[in-house]
C-alpha cells in the first residue's frame, strides 16, 4: 500500500473539489529533490520508465526503501517519453508472449494502482497482410498467439472496411486481411514515467536528477558503489537502465554486451477529428499510425539502417515514414506535421531483451529493448525488482539472459516487431 500522506497528496474526485475551492495553492510537490547520499541499498542507473519501475517494485514487493534512481538528465527524457505509446502482448514465442502478457495486465489496473491516469485506450491493435502468403503466416502466428494463452483473431477485408473505414485497401500492396489483438492500444507515455515516479517517491525512493554515473567501483569481481558527478555512492546492488547507452555504460563494468544501438523516430500531425479507431500496423508498407486522445495522427517507421547515438532524425526516414502513412490512409496528405522526435534504441541479435544477472556481481542489467520497451516497463520492473532482490533471475525473464548468446538458445521475436529493424 502507498503510504499517501500530506507530502505526497493521494489524487481523487474530493482532493480536486478541495483544491478548486481553496484556489490550489497547496497541492504538494509530485517529486521531491532529495540530496545524494553516501551509500544505498540498491541504485537504480536510469530514470526512464524501466528503472523508476523497477524501484518502486523493490520498494513495494521487497520493502527495500533505502533506493536510489540516478538519471543524468531529466525523468522521462529518454526513450519513456519518445515513443508511440503502444502496448500489446502478442508475441509468437511463448516466454515472450508470457512476460509481455504479464506487462499488458499490469498496464490495465496501473491507473488504479499509482493512483494516476495513465489513459489507457485498448483500442485494438491491427495487423495488416497485403498477400495471400502473408495471411497464411499470420493466421499460424495467430494460432501460436492463441495457444499461448494470448488473446488473437483474425480480420477478413470486409471486417477492415467497417473497423478502419479510411484505410485505402486497394493501396500499393492491396489488403489481405489482419490480425488484431483487442486488448492492445495505447496510452500515455509522460503519464506512465510520473506514475511510477511519484509512486516510488511515497514509498521513500530518492530521485536523483542532473546526476551522470561515470564508472563503477568493483573489488574482487563485485560491484560497490558506482562514480557519478555528484561524487561516490556505494551500493551492493546497481541496475542498468539506460536504453541505448547499455551497452557503452556497461563497458564501463567491463561488461561487453551484444547490442546495437541506433535511431527510431516518428512524428505527429496537427489534430483532427477521429478518423483512426485502431493501432494499425503494416510491415511490408513499413509504417504504424494511430490517433491520440487530442487527435493528432502519432506516425512511425523502421529504424535507421546505421548505428547512432543522437536523439534526432533523418530527412530520408521521415519523408519514407509520411509517404507510408499516406499510402495506408490517403486523407492524411493535407495534414500539417507539427512534430517529429527520435529515440536511441539498443537491439540485440535476436531482437529479444537482454535482462538479469552480469558476470559481475550484484550487477544487473535491463537493456536490448529494441523498439518495445515502452510495453514492457510495468513487467520489467516487477521481474528485474524480484531479480535484484533474490539474487537470481525471475522465472519470467530466465530466457532474457546474457547467456543465450553463448548457449545459442535464442528468442527470436524480429517478426513480433511490428516493422524491420
Amino acid at each position: 500500500m502507498i503510504p499517501w500522506g500530506h507530502t505526497m497528496q493521494r489524487y481523487s474526485f474530493l482532493a480536486l473539489a478541495r483544491h478548486a475551492v481553496n484556489g490550489r495553492h497547496d497541492w504538494p510537490r509530485v517529486l521531491h529533490q532529495p540530496a545524494l547520499k553516501k551509500s544505498y541499498d540498491a541504485v537504480i542507473v536510469g530514470g526512464g520508465g524501466h528503472g523508476l519501475a523497477t524501484a518502486y517494485f523493490l520498494a513495494k514487493n521487497h520493502g527495500m526503501r533505502n533506493i536510489v534512481v540516478l538519471e543524468r538528465g531529466a525523468i522521462g527524457q529518454g526513450n519513456s517519453g519518445r515513443n508511440t505509446q503502444v502496448v500489446r502482448s502478442d508475441y509468437y514465442h511463448l516466454v515472450s508472449s508470457k512476460f509481455f502478457d504479464r506487462s499488458l495486465r499490469l498496464y490495465e489496473g496501473l491507473s488504479r494502482e499509482l493512483n494516476y491516469n495513465i489513459m489507457l485506450s485498448q483500442r485494438g491493435k491491427v495487423s495488416l497482410a497485403h498477400s495471400p502468403h502473408e495471411m497464411e503466416v499470420m493466421r499460424r502466428t495467430v494460432n501460436a498467439i492463441r495457444m499461448n494463452g494470448v488473446d488473437a483473431e483474425m480480420l477478413a477485408v470486409a471486417d477492415l472496411r467497417k473497423l478502419e473505414p479510411m484505410l485505402k485497401i486497394d493501396c500499393r500492396y492491396p489488403v489481405e486481411g489482419a490480425a488484431v489483438q483487442w486488448r492492445g492500444g495505447i496510452s500515455r507515455h509522460d503519464a506512465v514515467v510520473w506514475a511510477f515516479a511519484r509512486a516510488a517517491g511515497a514509498l521513500g525512493v530518492d530521485i536523483v536528477q542532473g546526476c551522470e554515473v561515470t564508472g563503477f567501483m568493483i573489488e574482487g569481481g563485485r560491484v560497490t558503489g558506482v562514480e557519478t558527478t555528484q561524487g561516490l555512492v556505494a551500493a551492493p546492488r546497481i541496475c542498468i537502465a539506460v536504453a541505448g547507452h547499455s551497452s557503452v555504460l556497461a563497458r564501463k563494468a567491463g561488461v561487453e554486451l551484444p547490442l546495437h544501438s541506433t535511431c527510431l523516430q516518428a512524428m505527429v500531425t496537427e489534430p483532427v477529428k477521429p478518423l483512426i479507431e485502431t493501432v494499425v500496423i503494416s510491415g511490408p508498407i513499413h509504417v504504424y499510425v494511430s490517433q491520440t486522445s487530442r487527435g493528432e495522427i502519432v506516425i512511425g517507421g523502421a529504424a535507421d539502417i546505421f548505428n547512432s547515438y543522437a536523439q534526432r532524425g533523418g530527412l530520408p526516414v521521415f519523408e519514407a515514414n509520411a509517404q507510408a502513412a499516406v499510402e495506408l490512409f490517403p486523407c492524411l496528405s493535407r495534414l500539417r506535421v507539427m512534430r517529429q522526435w527520435s529515440g536511441t534504441v539498443d537491439i540485440s541479435p535476436d531482437t529479444s531483451p537482454v535482462m538479469g544477472l552480469t558476470p559481475v556481481e550484484g550487477l544487473f542489467i535491463s537493456a536490448g529493448w529494441g523498439t518495445g520497451g515502452y510495453k514492457a516497463i510495468p513487467a520489467g520492473g516487477e521481474t528485474m525488482a524480484w531479480t535484484i532482490a533474490n539474487g537470481r533471475p525471475h522465472e519470467l525473464i530466465t530466457s532474457f539472459g546474457l547467456e543465450r548468446f553463448t548457449t545459442g538458445a535464442l528468442v527470436d521475436e524480429g517478426a513480433a516487431s511490428g516493422v524491420a529493424h
